[in-house]
């Protein structure tokens, strides 16, 4: 009943803003196009990579008490996700930012991230608090990081807004649903199979921290 709840309550959330932005005109509903929403929708999927994210996202729980708040996960990383949609480049502006020193900022918080996991060393102070670590780490960097902001404002250039919105909500319901199942995730691996597959996804997180550490710090700063 719980989680149906929290569906209904994500579903009024996005009927919502849907209804602001057409009343506001910010996007043309004759603009839906299947192909386009359905190749936005693989492309953030990969991106934000939820699966594959599973064992980074109950190392980080332990650290929690034991819990996330999927509900405040998902909607802060929908609100970072349509911030980039619509004001992306005039957002970091006001800041005073560019999107390389955004995307260095996210490559560091995963590094270290990812050091925990395969050291088994302790960077991040438990602090038993759900509210907090729901939003950092978890919306920011880990699902709507560097990555996926950067790819939202990319998709921009060859796609209409509407059909990249739908993309984004399709996005966070499978993100909901696999912060929700953490939980079966982590009986089906057992103990072992948890040890296992958290240093072997810190290592491909290395790597992608790396990766994108390297592509954006040369003109860092610039």
């Amino acid at each position: 009943m719980h989680r149906l709840g929290s569906i209904s309550a994500i579903g009024q959330v996005i009927d919502e803003h849907v209804a602001i932005f057409a009343e506001n005109g910010m996007f043309d509903f004759g603009d839906l196009v299947l192909k386009e929403i359905l190749t936005v929708t693989f492309t953030l999927f990969a991106i934000i990579d939820m699966l594959g994210n599973a064992p980074v996202l109950i190392s980080l729980k332990a650290k929690m008490g034991g819990k996330i708040r999927s509900l405040q996960a998902t909607l802060a990383s929908g609100a970072l996700m349509l911030l980039f949609l619509f004001f992306g480049k005039e957002f970091l502006s006001l800041l005073g930012l560019d999107i390389k020193s955004f995307a260095v900022a996210g490559s560091i918080v995963i590094f270290i991230i990812a050091l925990e996991m395969v050291l088994g060393l302790e960077f991040f102070k438990g602090e038993n608090n759900p509210k907090s670590g729901s939003v950092v780490p978890i919306a920011f960097p880990l699902i709507a990081g560097s990555g996926t902001l950067t790819t939202i404002m990319s998709l921009k250039a060859n796609f209409n807004d509407v059909n990249i919105l739908i993309g984004i909500l399709i996005n966070l319901l499978v993100v909901f649903l696999v912060l929700s199942s953490l939980k079966w995730v982590e009986r089906a691996l057992g103990p072992n199979g948890l040890i296992v597959v958290r240093k072997f996804f810190g290592i491909i997180l290395l790597a992608i921290a790396v990766k994108i550490f390297g592509t954006n710090v040369q003109d860092f700063g610039k």
